[in-house]
């Protein structure tokens, strides 16, 4: 390999190297892997979660993609069980300057902050229905603060005469949770100096998981906002 890259270097002049290097990457690689645009059309993306293998399972539509080339998983693709998207999401929202090690860590102390909060909580819960009642996993902490913050609608600036409406419409499941993400992430970020991130994340979590807190309240006020100008939902047809 390495003679290949000194003959190259020898033998193809600077400005077309980068044409070579598309057309063969190969040639300029440490990996023989082929790249994921390299695969012809028919190939299939892999199903890697078990909960799509289980409804394949169950539709008896597995042997009909026994024969199928399919496309290797990328390296963030696994079927573990310590596996979760939304986490990684988050981890990625939270990450700055491509420091994901740090990303990760600030999460993990906040997830750490939502067990003991809740561990003690459940202690000093009397009955045992106020006990079921408490969520003692933080990533069903995050599931559920991020469904209660989604927004169901969105204002669209659309401009007709000269004059901008803000015209509601119905918001995609992507943008949904996209915002309640990033509004968790705001309203963390703003706190006091005194207050450190996975702190405040947690407690930004636990409200939001009890359909309280900050974030509830901005959905709830761009729903009232929505609901004000339902007058000029017509102009999303004209």
């Amino acid at each position: 390999m390495n003679n290949i890259r000194i003959a190259l270097r020898e033998v193809i002049p600077n400005r077309l190297r980068t044409t070579y290097r598309n057309q063969w990457p190969n040639l300029t690689q440490s990996r023989f892997y082929p790249r994921a645009t390299s695969f012809p059309d028919y190939f299939q993306n892999p199903i890697f979660r078990k909960e799509d293998q289980a409804k394949l399972i169950e539709n008896n539509e597995l042997t009909k993609l026994a024969a199928v080339p399919v496309k290797p998983p990328a390296a963030y693709e696994t079927s573990s069980v310590y596996h979760d998207a939304l986490v990684d999401k988050v981890i990625n929202h939270v990450m700055k300057m491509g420091n994901k090690q740090l990303a990760r860590s600030l999460v993990e102390k906040a997830f750490e902050n939502i067990k003991r909060k809740q561990i003690e909580r459940y202690h000093l819960a009397s009955t045992p229905e106020d006990k079921a009642k408490i969520l003692l996993n933080p990533k069903d902490v995050l599931h559920r603060a991020v469904e209660n913050c989604k927004p169901l609608l969105q204002l669209l600036p659309i401009k007709r005469g000269g004059i901008t409406y803000q015209v509601p419409g119905p918001i995609t499941e992507k943008r949904s949770l996209f915002l309640a993400v990033k509004w968790l992430l705001d309203a963390s970020n703003d706190k006091e100096r005194t207050v450190h991130f996975p702190e405040q994340f947690a407690w930004e979590l636990l409200d939001a998981a009890n359909n309280t807190g900050k974030v509830v309240k901005r959905k709830q006020d761009l729903h009232r906002l929505c609901e004000a100008n339902r007058a000029y939902a017509h102009y999303r047809w004209q």
